[in-house]
């Protein structure tokens, strides 16, 4: 599970002055003010001017009221936005930046602007600004772009000014991320020597760590200093990482342990609790516990608010179990619910149909999708393409594909023999003309390199087609036995972003 700085504490690391932490919303001017920013939108219109027209119209506006908008904006990764706000507080209001202030615009600028001008904006603060907070912030950066030599100089530094738990935190991600394994144990000795606390994210890295390495055995002794820390409030993230590492090391028992230990701790929480609900249905679906899914499912229904995302989520889980029936009765729930027609959710359906050869149910639910206004995505056609291949329907297979390749970006790679299964039709057909067209669309769009697309025209013509052109797709690295539609889920799931959720905030 990938960890972003976020979930190591660097939220809670770079917090404002007392006063300001403790106000839990923005004063009544100040949420006002929120109110005009908010509908705003994208990064591309600045709130400047609605900064500066809230002060021609001679309305107060205190420090603390700008930095809980500030807090706010970047809770919902509002970089930019945040950023004009920051920089408005010191340039126009003439607010005196506190340490905490200064931490924060820095992490803003190399959020928005990149690390070369967050290290600019470093350096031209005064000394004595350049405190814990502002190095923690330049190691985050650092981090951020797996620079370990410069994240390591500021770590030595920072041995000199003062460490906290989260600046080893970034330092093993990272030791982490770039799989230096040996610096890993060095790092967790120097925390214990110095007396540095481990705190939920320390044990999350290194369950993460040790689940990379598949050793089950420091992954239990993990899990068990964990649960023994009085000093330390469990999540459920802990568990489901460690959930996983059992998982993939084969451990089913273990690793259903881990998740009731997860979903129990879910269940008092009160932040994210859809999105753990999500992971869960599709951690209890690959260790094959089917009733664990639908159990989980229908008390998801009875305490949160379901947005396509956890319907997205149990679809795939229950195909994942080669339960399409059971995914159909969840689909009808979601098409007869009020949720934005999000084409995800029956496109999950649609490569399941394909790849069974059910090519009619694939084809009925396309066309009752369109009917309601939802428009096929690149995945579509290409689930259609490969089920078309399979099935012997090669003039449809042609077509598919064509659509597919042409609303895909520019790179991206099918599988071998669906391609090869196409170009060999063509070849059978005769018709070259139309063959070489389909090769040049492949080339326009970074399917296939130059070189390659030379090679196969002309074997269009005079070779052994599927010998060569098999060959061809592995040198161009083109997929070989059909996982580029695994690959192509795996992407869909990797895409969901908060879809409803953030709809209508102000």
């Amino acid at each position: 599970m990938k960890l972003s700085s976020s979930r190591f504490g660097f939220r809670k690391y770079l917090h404002y002055s007392t006063t300001a932490a403790t106000v839990s919303a923005p004063a009544k001017s100040g949420y006002s003010l929120y109110r005009r920013i908010s509908p705003l939108g994208g990064p591309t219109v600045s709130i400047v001017p609605v900064l500066d027209q809230w002060v021609e119209e001679g309305r107060g506006l205190k420090k603390e009221q700008l930095q809980n908008i500030i807090k706010e904006l970047r809770r919902y990764s509002r970089f930019k936005h945040a950023l004009e706000v920051s920089q408005w507080m010191s340039d126009k209001k003439n607010f005196q930046l506190s340490f905490s202030d200064i931490a924060v615009q820095l992490d803003l600028i190399s959020k928005v602007h990149g690390t070369k001008l967050a290290e600019n904006y470093f350096n031209n603060i005064p000394e004595k600004s350049k405190v814990v907070e502002a190095y923690g912030v330049l190691l985050n950066c650092y981090a951020r772009e797996k620079s370990v030599e410069k994240a390591e100089a500021i770590m030595q530094k920072m041995r000199e000014l003062g460490q906290t738990t989260f600046t080893f935190n970034v330092m093993l991600n990272l030791y982490r991320q770039t799989e230096k394994h040996d610096k890993i144990d060095l790092l967790v000795q120097e925390m214990e020597e110095k007396g540095i606390k481990f705190d939920k994210f320390t044990f999350s890295i290194l369950l993460n760590i040790y689940a990379d390495l598949s050793n089950t055995t420091e992954m239990d002794r993990i899990v068990q200093r964990m649960e023994s820390d009085p000093n330390v409030v469990l999540d459920w993230n802990a568990y489901s990482i460690a959930a996983m590492g059992f998982i993939n090391a084969g451990l089913t028992e273990k690793a259903l342990e881990m998740l009731k230990k997860s979903e129990c701790l879910m269940l008092t929480s009160k932040r994210r609790r859809s999105r753990a609900f999500d992971f869960l249905l599709t951690q209890y679906a690959t260790i094959g516990k089917k009733d664990e899914v639908l159990r989980l499912w229908e008390l998801h229904k009875k305490t949160e608010k379901i947005y396509n995302k956890s319907y997205i989520s149990v679809i795939t889980s229950l195909l994942k179990l080669d339960d399409i029936e059971e995914a159909e009765k969840i689909f009808e729930e979601w098409d007869s619910s009020e949720l934005f027609y999000d084409f995800r959710v029956p496109n999950f359906l649609i490569g399941a149909y394909c790849r069974k050869g059910l090519m009619e149910k694939a084809e009925t639910l396309i066309y009752r999708a369109r009917m309601k206004g939802g428009k096929p995505l690149a995945h579509t056609w290409y689930y259609l393409a490969a089920g078309y291949v399979d099935v012997n329907e090669m003039p449809k297979a042609i077509e598919a594909f064509k659509v597919a390749v042409s609303a895909f970006k520019p790179g991206w790679k099918p599988s071998g023999p669906v391609l090869v299964a196409c170009l060999e039709y063509l070849k059978e057909k005769g018709d070259v003309e139309e063959a070489k067209e389909f090769l040049r669309l492949l080339l326009g769009k970074g399917v296939l390199s130059i070189g390659i697309h030379d090679k196969l025209s002309s074997y269009m013509e005079n070779a052994d087609l599927i010998a060569q052109a098999s060959l061809l797709m592995e040198e161009d690295a083109v997929g070989i036995d059909g996982e580029a539609t695994e690959n192509l889920e795996l992407k869909q799931m990797g895409d969901l972003g908060m879809d409803e959720e953030i709809k209508g905030m102000s």
